[in-house]
């Protein structure tokens, strides 16, 4: 039984991406059994021998009494036994789903595994991609027989970047297998790290389908959250009072609106639109929420164009300060960030947009947009201020110090998050 290999150490249990999902599962395993981390990029493995998350997720002591190998070397997978794919799933530009680094972690695995060996994946896909995608590599690549001689398994991530509650062994965790014996070990195995518990799917596409539900539902939420702000800021109304007052209600859901970037709830539900429009069935909702969601950046960039106008001044001489560049608070991510939207936007109407971020790394942000960040704004400078996302360091900060970054006293702050709406009295205000 692959549980009492892992157990006594008989096999190792190896890890496929070490990424914000990948790196915090691993290391919990780690304290239980032997484990090889696996990454392709290799600074990202030489900062994890060093005890550093790339992904500056978690503290050096997360990585004290972990018995774990990280390679780069698809060599140092011989002799595991269990294999979890962490990887990521991507959109490309036509946002289409990219299986690329998916299907290569599965021919990866595919030239190691042996008979009675498993594979678990967590990446986020669409229902049935587990079997008619992957299984295929894994059988052309290994030579083996899938269900006969390797088992499969899915185990939909959960992990949410930046959140010290919510971890590994404190959120509950989906399992499924391809037959019974397979589903009853994989359980079994992440049991050994998940206090929280593990729910067992009826099948691998019910545990797939489950995990792409969960984002496109808080898309869809989101997205009409967004419109209704569009709606009553044509009202004249403050969005986030609005929510407020219906909060009172114990049944209503406090969604609040936003860029709605990342590589969760801006990616997968395109996804599951792709699979359905491959059977025929074009996703309204969906799409709709898609469609609100990836417009809000231009819809911010024009809504503050719009005030500076109004302030008498021409754009084309105008000056922005975006604060914020990752895609969530209080994380150094920046994939799929859509504070980039809006500064493009801004940029359509010849207005200088200065950005800056405590989180996000300046070369990998410049590598990613094309687009200098700065550590300290100018001060004196600009025309508006746009605090595109709620960091802790933002948190606190007052009129003053906005009006102390403006050149004039016409200087307009923009909003998105609702952090200042009872604070701001003298300089022009907005938010969504």
């Amino acid at each position: 039984m692959i549980y009492d290999k892992l157990i006594n150490k008989e096999t190792k249990l190896a890890v496929i991406g070490l990424g914000y999902v990948g790196l915090p599962i691993a290391l919990e395993f780690a304290r239980k059994i032997k484990v090889v981390g696996f990454d392709i990029n290799e600074e990202r493995v030489k900062m994890m021998k060093n005890n550093i998350d790339p992904s500056d997720e978690l503290d050096p002591s997360a990585f004290d009494g972990c018995d774990i190998e990280f390679s780069c070397d698809p060599k140092d997978l011989e002799g595991a036994g269990f294999y979890i794919v962490a990887v990521p799933t991507p959109i490309n530009a036509s946002n289409q789903p990219d299986l690329g680094p998916v299907l290569g972690a599965s021919k990866t695995i595919g030239g190691t595994i042996n008979k009675g060996d498993y594979v678990v994946f967590e990446s986020t896909v669409y229902p049935g991609c587990t079997e008619d995608d992957c299984v295929p590599v894994l059988e052309e690549v290994s030579g083996l027989k899938y269900i006969e001689e390797f088992k499969v398994g899915y185990s939909p991530e959960r992990i949410n970047p930046g959140d010290k509650q919510h971890t590994v062994r404190t959120i509950k965790k989906v399992a499924s297998g391809c037959d019974e014996e397979s589903a009853d070990d994989i359980v079994k195995v992440y049991e050994l790290v998940v206090d929280a518990g593990v729910h067992r799917a009826a099948t691998i596409k019910v545990a797939e389908a489950a995990k792409i539900i969960e984002n496109t539902q808080r898309d869809v939420n989101i997205a009409l959250i967004n419109e209704l702000s569009i709606i009553l800021n044509r009202v004249g109304v403050n969005t986030y009072d609005v929510l407020e007052a219906a909060s009172t209600k114990w049944n209503f859901l406090p969604f609040t609106p936003g860029l709605v970037g990342g590589h969760c709830i801006g990616v997968d539900p395109y996804y599951l639109t792709h699979k359905a429009k491959k059977l025929g069935y074009h996703a309204k909702v969906i799409n709709s929420g898609r469609y609100v969601n990836d417009s809000m950046g231009f819809y911010v960039g024009k809504q503050c164009v719009k005030r500076i106008l109004e302030q008498g001044k021409n754009v084309l001489d105008g000056r922005v300060l975006m604060m914020g560049a990752t895609f969530k608070e209080d994380v150094s991510d920046i994939r799929n960030s859509k504070v980039i939207d809006v500064v493009k936007e801004l940029e359509s109407f010849s207005v200088q947009v200065d950005i800056v971020d405590p989180h996000a790394e300046i070369d990998e942000f410049k590598h990613e947009y094309g687009h200098d960040l700065k550590r300290e704004p100018q001060m004196g400078s600009y025309d508006a201020v746009i605090v595109a996302v709620n960091h802790k360091e933002y948190s606190n900060l007052n009129e003053s110090y906005f009006k102390s970054l403006m050149r004039d006293d016409k200087g307009v702050i923009i909003d998105v998050k609702g952090i200042y709406r009872d604070e701001i009295k003298d300089l022009v205000y907005w938010g969504l």
